[in-house]
C-alpha cells in the first residue's frame, strides 16, 4: 500500500522532489568540493583499515581486506571516482535525470563508508535513498526523467507493428 502511494502519489511525487534536491546538493557539493580542494582517499582507506583490528572492531575483516588489497593500491583511481561520482549523483538526483539510478548509486557510496567506520550522513542518505529507489519513476517526474525516460522508451522498445492476421488454413 505504501509502496504503490510513493508510486502513483501527486504528494508522494513532490515530497520525493524535496528530498531529491536535499540529496542531490548533499552529493554535489561534497563532489565539488572534492574535485576543486583536491582529495586523496588514502588516509582515510587506511584508517579504515586500522578499525578493522581490536576487540570490536568498527570495520569488518573482509572489507578491511578489500582495502587493503584492492583499493589502497588503487587509490589513484578512487581519487577520481569518488568525487566524480559524488558530482555525478548529485547532478542526476538535482536535475531529477536518472533519479532512481543516482539514489542507487548513492546508496553504494554510502554502503562503502559505512564499511569503513564513518557514520556521519550515511545512514541518513541511504534511508532518503531507499524512498527514490523504491518509488521509481515517480521520484524523477518533476525532473528531466519526465522527458527523457519516455523518449529513451520510445528508442529502445518502439512499438512492434501488429503481425497480419494469418491466412485461413485449408483441410486439405
Amino acid at each position: 500500500m505504501f509502496n504503490n502511494w510513493l508510486r502513483k502519489n501527486q504528494v508522494a511525487m513532490w515530497l520525493l522532489t524535496v528530498v531529491r534536491i536535499y540529496l542531490g546538493y548533499t552529493w554535489i557539493t561534497g563532489g565539488i568540493k572534492k574535485l576543486t580542494d583536491g582529495f586523496d582517499a588514502g588516509g582515510f582507506m587506511k584508517g579504515a583499515i586500522a578499525k578493522a583490528a581490536g576487540e570490536h572492531p568498527a570495520v569488518q575483516n573482509w572489507w578491511a581486506t578489500f582495502l587493503k588489497h584492492g583499493a589502497l593500491p588503487s587509490v589513484k583511481l578512487f581519487n577520481i571516482l569518488i568525487p566524480l561520482g559524488e558530482t555525478l549523483v548529485g547532478i542526476g538526483l538535482l536535475l531529477g535525470t536518472f533519479a532512481t539510478f543516482a539514489a542507487l548509486m548513492g546508496m553504494v557510496m554510502n554502503f562503502a563508508f559505512l564499511f569503513s567506520g564513518s557514520i556521519s550522513v550515511n545512514p541518513q542518505m541511504i534511508l532518503l535513498e531507499i524512498f527514490i529507489v523504491v518509488a521509481a519513476a515517480n521520484a524523477g517526474r518533476i525532473g528531466l526523467d519526465y522527458w527523457v525516460m519516455p523518449f529513451l522508451r520510445n528508442l529502445f522498445y518502439k512499438k512492434q507493428d501488429t503481425p497480419p492476421a494469418s491466412a485461413p488454413q485449408s483441410s486439405i
